[in-house]
């Protein structure tokens, strides 16, 4: 299974925020949309960074409530690490594991086509064993 599958399967609905909004606006927004995550774009269009609960909370613990007032420039993950369509399951959630990520960008031909969670990949993947043990239980009962 590729990440394209997973995006069709899916959707690819990815939400954004603007750089200058506040810490406390991002945190506002990712509750409002039920997500753990959202990326930055600038005005082109291409992918900047990405504001993550755990972007905000380090925030937090750093400068304590005063934090929620700066913007989400000053917090994002500038050094986003990203995946292809093409990429494996496997692929992804052993880079997400190695760089303790959450969320991957999925980008193609230099554009953004979704998101995928590690919550998604592990969803997949429990699907793939489930589907695994019926075949291999209706190939030993008669």
């Amino acid at each position: 299974m590729i990440l394209e599958h997973i995006l069709r399967d899916k959707g690819g609905q990815v939400y954004s925020v603007a750089e200058s909004a506040t810490l406390k606006e991002a945190a506002e927004l990712l509750d409002a949309r039920k997500v753990g995550a959202m990326v930055i774009c600038n005005e082109a269009g291409h992918l900047i960074g990405v504001i993550s609960e755990r972007d905000i909370v380090r925030a937090v613990a750093r400068g304590g409530a005063a934090a929620l007032k700066s913007s989400v420039a000053e917090s994002m993950t500038r050094q986003v690490v990203t995946a292809k369509p093409s990429d494996t399951v496997e692929s992804a959630m052993e880079r997400m594991t190695d760089r303790r990520i959450r969320h991957l960008p999925v980008i193609d031909g230099g554009r953004l086509i979704g998101v995928v969670s590690i919550g998604d990949l592990v969803k997949w993947r429990i699907a793939e064993a489930a589907a695994e043990v019926a075949a291999i239980r209706s190939y030993i009962q008669p």
